[in-house]
């Protein structure tokens, strides 16, 4: 089974905060994507299930993703938000664990002016709450901020954690220096994953080709290795720079040389495993 563990929907008339969408350099996605435009794209690649991640620092998004989690089959988990800065964020976290699909926390820490911002003594007592109730945390910043997941790793080794889109390497210039010894840094951590996702906006847009990517996938796999590293689309921002087919085919070429169980448990079963996905087969419901 295959399992994009990476994607996101937008509604442009809901009340949430699509400043960032509104940009010259994202007109192309500057629209409302929903379960209808996504459909299409998951059986013309053979993807069964999907992990839904936030996009606003807002409780009220959440609660929409976990609606559309109700209404659609293929949504096998919602990766929400939780203030975990906040001194009541254990009750919101109790309150978003009480849902079947809810499966993980994201906080959009690149974002965030101060670079230290993720190992605030009031935001790392959040990702204490999320350790002892064993609930995932994607680490979303660029590679300046990937020596952070040092720290996170030697602090919270119960808190399973994912690095989405392999903390943005500059692949459109080509570098890997720095980055690589970083990223093999938080490897050592075995609570910490890769998602191979992402990487086409981190290329040239216009121009990038699936060889462009390979050396930052060789570097996350030689880190990571097949058993901490999934697939995941970034749709619709993948958009910005190629087709959510073309973002498949990229991928499964650049692991074709693995073994079919490898190739397996990145495509799916690592997902499943991470964030502890209930998976039913759709042709048997």
């Amino acid at each position: 089974m295959i399992i994009d563990a990476h994607q996101h929907f937008w509604k442009l008339d809901l009340p949430f905060d699509y400043g960032w969408l509104h940009t010259e350099k994202h007109e192309t996605i500057c629209h409302t994507f929903m379960p209808s435009e996504l459909r299409p794209h998951l059986r013309g690649c053979g993807v069964e299930r999907t992990v839904l991640v936030q996009t606003q620092h807002n409780l009220e998004e959440t609660i929409w993703l976990l609606h559309l989690a109700d209404d659609n089959d293929f949504i096998a988990g919602v990766v929400g938000w939780v203030d975990l800065a906040s001194e009541d964020c254990e009750d919101q976290l109790i309150i978003w664990m009480e849902h079947p699909k809810f499966v993980g926390v994201r906080h959009i820490v690149q974002d965030e002016p101060n670079e230290d911002f993720i190992i605030q003594p009031n935001f790392l007592r959040g990702l204490k709450v999320l350790e002892e109730h064993n609930v995932p945390y994607d680490l979303l910043f660029f590679t300046q901020h990937l020596k952070h997941a040092v720290r996170l790793g030697k602090e919270f080794p119960g808190l399973p954690m994912v690095i989405d889109h392999l903390s943005k390497p500059k692949i459109r210039d080509g570098i890997i220096a720095g980055w690589d010894a970083d990223l093999k840094a938080a490897a050592a951590f075995p609570n910490i994953y890769c998602k191979l996702s992402g990487m086409i906006t981190e290329a040239d847009w216009r121009n990038w080709k699936p060889a462009d990517l390979r050396p930052y996938v060789e570097t996350a796999l030689e880190a990571f290795g097949p058993d901490r590293c999934m697939f995941g689309s970034d749709w619709p921002v993948c958009e910005l720079a190629g087709s959510y087919e073309q973002v498949c085919d990229a991928l499964k070429d650049l692991i074709s040389e693995l073994t079919p169980s490898e190739q397996c448990k990145i495509l799916g079963s690592n997902a499943a495993y991470f964030y502890s996905l209930d998976i039913i087969d759709l042709d048997e419901e």
